[in-house]
This record gives C-alpha cells, sequence and structure tokens, in this order.
C-alpha cells in the first residue's frame, strides 16, 4: 500500500491550522497566561499551570484530526455545516484566552466558555453524524472546556 503525500500533509495542515489559532489567541493574549493563573487565590482544585500548555496541545492536534476527518467526506451535502460549526466553536476558542488573560474580564470570558462548549457539544453531535471516530476524537476537549468552565467560574465568584 502507497502512502500519497497528501494523505500525510492534509492532516497536518488541520493540525497546523488548530495548533496556530492557539498560538496566536495566547500570543494576542499578551502570551501572560502562566502569570495571571498564578496570580489567582487558587482552589485546591486547580491544576497546575504546566498542565494548560501539553494538554491544549494534545487537544488542538486531536481537533486538527477530527476535523480532516469530516473534511474527507466533503462530497456529502452536510459536510459544508459540520465545517462551519467546528470553525465557529474554533473561532470562540480562539477569542476566550484573549477576553480572559488579555482583558481580565472574567464575567464576559465566562460566557464565552459557556458558549464554546455548547459550540463543542453540537459539533460533536454534528460529526457523528459523519464519523464516530471524529466525534470521539472532540470529546476530550469538551471535558477539558467543561473542567475550565468551572476553572472560569471560580474566578469570577472570587474576584466579581
Amino acid at each position: 500500500m502507497k502512502l500519497k503525500i497528501r494523505n500525510i500533509i492534509s492532516p497536518l495542515v488541520f493540525i497546523a491550522i488548530c495548533l496556530g489559532v492557539g498560538y496566536l489567541s495566547n500570543t494576542l493574549s499578551g502570551n501572560n497566561a502562566k502569570e495571571v493563573y498564578a496570580n489567582f487565590v487558587n482552589p485546591g482544585f486547580f491544576p497546575p499551570a504546566w498542565i494548560f500548555a501539553p494538554v491544549w496541545f494534545v487537544l488542538y492536534v486531536l481537533m486538527g484530526i477530527a476535523v480532516f476527518i469530516i473534511w474527507e467526506k466533503k462530497k456529502n451535502k452536510n459536510v459544508d455545516k459540520q465545517l462551519g460549526l467546528f470553525f465557529l466553536q474554533l473561532f470562540v476558542n480562539f477569542l476566550w484566552p484573549i477576553i480572559f488573560f488579555g482583558i481580565n474580564n472574567y464575567l464576559v470570558s465566562l460566557l464565552l466558555i459557556i458558549l464554546l462548549f455548547i459550540l463543542i457539544v453540537a459539533t460533536i453531535f454534528s460529526f457523528e453524524k459523519e464519523s464516530k471516530k471524529a466525534a470521539y476524537l472532540l470529546v476530550p476537549y469538551m471535558a477539558w472546556v467543561g473542567f475550565a468552565t468551572i476553572l472560569n467560574y471560580t474566578i469570577w465568584f472570587i474576584y466579581r
């Protein structure tokens, strides 16, 4: 079985897009997430700051693979809507760190992350119609954003 270059490059492009969105968002937020996070009153269930970068790296890779799987089914008429939903949630994902870490508006970021969670769930259900594998690849992302929502709520509650 001969691998085509396209079969290697295409998923890497989608992974790079997702990683690039995360990198750009972090850069635009002032690149000070660890510093801001370290200054919070830290309830016992807050994870250490060092865990966020590797977790997000893995999540962006999984997201890139998932969207690639759906993109490969582009002949189906629903795929454009599914891709649109994916990129909408990716845009909200892009905005959240800027609002939370860059602007330090914890209420708006809380509302944004709740919207993000809803969009991720909708994306999972949408992807499941084309590929269960693509949908399952987004489940860790949904779980992490759910946990991040609890963290955001806790920070908003403490600092309101």
